[in-house]
């Protein structure tokens, strides 16, 4: 029942402006695993909405704005979700040709439609899905395609092969091209999607290598003073300039 009553936040951010505007609200019983998977089927065909990707003149994968392409990939984790938790597979192929359609020719969720306004927690979002969907067992897409451990693997690469040894001494930017606004920034939340990607593909494919990367993530984000250890407070960055002080 515990896990029936986890809520996906990317399907808060979707919905919650639209429960806002309609001061909708939905009853559930919490201890009625039939009222919980209602409200969930409720939340998610609300959530889609929003999503005119399999129209004409839509983007696959892409939800109409004002949500963003990094919202999207964490909107899809909220389907996959609902899917693992719910057993309703209506949103399987959606959610299968959304993901396929973002992979970019690198297979690492930088498509040539996207790239340039990509910062390094974008993509992350992806990979958190893709990783979800690896680690749930959810069918993967036909044999010439690419697997979602696959496409995770090349996410969390993709994002390690950034790490920046010229400015405090490491870290991720919070932008990957020098020509976008935060590109001299660096911030917990790039830095914690490679945290995550790390430490989940370690438990999951048992490579050492992954768990050397979780571990300094989170050092440097500690030592850099981004994390407050007596409370647990995350500050949201600092500049390379000042040497990320």
């Amino acid at each position: 029942m515990d896990k029936l009553c986890t809520f996906h936040w990317g399907l808060f951010l979707l919905l919650f402006g639209t429960t806002l505007k309609g001061a909708h609200a939905i009853a559930i019983d919490v201890n009625s695993t039939d009222s919980i998977k209602h409200a969930a089927f409720v939340f998610s065909h609300g959530m889609m909405d929003y999503y005119n990707g399999n129209q004409t003149g839509g983007t696959v994968g892409k939800f109409t704005w004002p949500y963003y392409w990094w919202e999207a990939g964490a909107a899809w984790g909220s389907l996959l979700d609902y899917w693992f938790y719910t057993g309703d597979t209506t949103y399987n192929q959606i959610l299968t040709d959304a993901l396929l359609a973002n992979v970019g020719p690198n297979y690492d969720f930088m498509p040539k439609s996207g790239t340039t306004t990509e910062g390094n927690d974008d993509p992350a979002f992806w990979g958190f899905t893709v990783m979800a969907a690896a680690e749930r067992n959810f069918t993967n897409p036909p044999s010439d395609q690419p697997q979602w451990l696959e496409l995770a693997e090349a996410v969390f690469w993709s994002m390690a092969d950034r790490w920046d040894m010229s400015t405090c001494s490491g870290g991720l930017r919070w932008q990957i091209f020098p020509f976008n606004n935060g590109y001299d920034y660096k911030n917990p939340i790039s830095n914690a999607g490679l945290f995550l990607m790390a430490a989940r593909l370690a438990r999951y494919t048992g490579n050492t290598t992954y768990v050397d990367w979780a571990h300094r993530t989170w050092n440097w984000v500690q030592q850099i003073g981004f994390l407050d250890t007596d409370f647990y407070y995350f500050y949201d960055g600092a500049s390379v300039t000042d040497n990320c002080t």
